[in-house]
């Protein structure tokens, strides 16, 4: 009888080859030719579940927010039943540090595609920007919950000191892909300023998981 095809596991499979060729040769020459030597199957296999090399990188796009997802919740066990705001905040900051194999390779084609979705309209757009947008929504919601607790400044603008911290994590984990910072001292900078937009704890809050 024949061996039953899981569809799945098997996109699951190619993206994960393309994101071992982005990671080896940069995103930019990745081709469903390399994707397919990776992945040790054809190229017409590859044509099958992905008809563009774009519906692929969005695709692999996909799988890797989810996956950064997965590595935040984790974060997030790490530091008690009910972590307060600033334990939220810290734990979705410090993922923007590349701390390891996954991570270097979800900063690094993260930023290639960008680059590249400047002047390929077929990679940017609105999907590539929902993860950002919601992310800043995200902490908006937290950094708002800090304010009314009082663990907060109570001018502070929520909105933008969600972009200013998006934006330092995401320059900090940048400095550490180009080897200009270690990440111990990436997430020491990030911790400073989160100290200083969040003093104040409560009493019972748990530090969060050393990155």
């Amino acid at each position: 009888m024949p061996k039953l095809v899981d569809h799945e596991e098997r996109r699951a499979h190619i993206i994960d080859a393309l994101l071992r060729a982005a990671a080896n040769t940069g995103l930019h020459s990745v081709t469903m030719r390399s994707v397919a030597v990776e992945a040790g199957i054809s190229v017409r296999l590859v044509q099958y579940y992905f008809d563009t090399k774009e519906q692929l990188l969005l695709a692999a796009m996909t799988r890797l927010t989810t996956r950064m997802g997965e590595r935040i919740q984790h974060r997030l066990r790490g530091t008690g039943a009910t972590p307060d705001p600033r334990a939220v905040i810290e734990a979705v900051l410090l993922e923007a540090v590349p701390t390891d194999e996954e991570s270097r390779v979800f900063h690094l084609v993260h930023t290639e595609y960008a680059v590249l979705s400047v002047t390929d309209p077929a990679l940017g757009g609105r999907p590539f920007l929902a993860a950002p947008d919601a992310m800043e929504a995200f902490l908006v919601t937290h950094l708002t919950a800090a304010r009314d607790a009082g663990t907060a400044d109570p001018d502070l603008d929520p909105r933008h000191e969600a972009v200013v911290l998006l934006a330092a994590s995401a320059g900090l984990g940048l400095s550490v892909l180009l080897g200009q910072r270690t990440p111990e001292d990436a997430t020491a900078v990030l911790r400073y300023h989160l100290g200083r937009v969040l003093p104040t704890r409560p009493a019972t809050t748990q530090d969060g998981p050393p990155a």
